[in-house]
């Protein structure tokens, strides 16, 4: 039983109230997934010229890694290069301290930045700032593009007027002529002399025995053809 004999509540219970909830706090909104990385490419022409001040800009422009080559920018065997292309997935993008050290010439860039965007990676060149992860980037690109194809036309085009202007004014196109008709006329001359073998001939005027053949003809039958003709050239 209970010791109150009125039954009355306990003031400290009578004025007590529960506390409110709490608040819930809102869970945080999901971490978006990690951007690529920026892979870094270098290349100097000769094995006498240093990597150092386009690493240490490469390193400053935040690349987590830097392939690096030795080799002339002609030159189509650049090992690194190759594999910085086989390392780089999607998202990341190539970072190039300039143009000129990372492709041959304007198409090959163009070609080379084509062959990355569609494989989703970007594409950053520091001297120049240039990064195809943005829309300006890519409108420069763009245009880089459109203009190699016009200087393309204009070559082609070039090349088929000045050809078609050759052939108007008679020129001769094509390799010119292995033997000379001056020289075809002194092999005939020497042939119809029968110490003069075909070999010594071709020696003296600087061909082949094919050539010599192949300006001279009559030599498939034999000297004895060869003679038989000039003396018809003769009648």
């Amino acid at each position: 039983m209970s010791d109150n004999p009125d039954h009355t509540v306990s003031p400290t219970l009578a004025g007590w109230t529960p506390p409110s909830p709490r608040p819930r706090t809102p869970s945080p909104p999901p971490r978006p997934p990690a951007a690529g990385a920026l892979i870094g490419y270098a290349r100097v022409s000769t094995q006498g010229q240093k990597l150092d001040r386009q690493l240490a800009a490469l390193t400053a422009a935040g690349c987590s890694r830097v392939f690096a080559d030795k080799a002339s920018g002609r030159d189509a065997d650049r090992p690194n290069l190759t594999a910085c292309l086989d390392y780089l997935r999607p998202g990341d993008t190539l970072v190039a301290p300039s143009l000129d050290r990372l492709a041959r010439s304007l198409a090959d860039l163009i070609a080379l930045v084509g062959d990355l965007r569609r494989a989703g990676i970007g594409f950053r060149s520091l001297h120049e700032a240039l990064d195809t992860t943005t829309p300006g980037g890519r409108l420069v690109f763009h245009v880089f593009a459109a203009l190699a194809e016009f200087i393309r036309e204009l070559i082609v085009q070039g090349t088929k007027e000045g050809l078609q202007a050759a052939r108007a004014a008679g020129t001769r196109l094509g390799r010119p002529p292995a033997m000379t008709p001056e020289q075809v006329r002194h092999a005939r001359d020497l042939l119809s002399r029968p110490e003069n073998s075909v070999a010594s001939i071709a020696r003296l005027l600087g061909v082949s025995r094919s050539t010599v053949y192949k300006h001279v003809p009559e030599l498939s039958g034999g000297r004895s053809a060869l003679a038989a003709g000039e003396a018809e050239g003769a009648c």
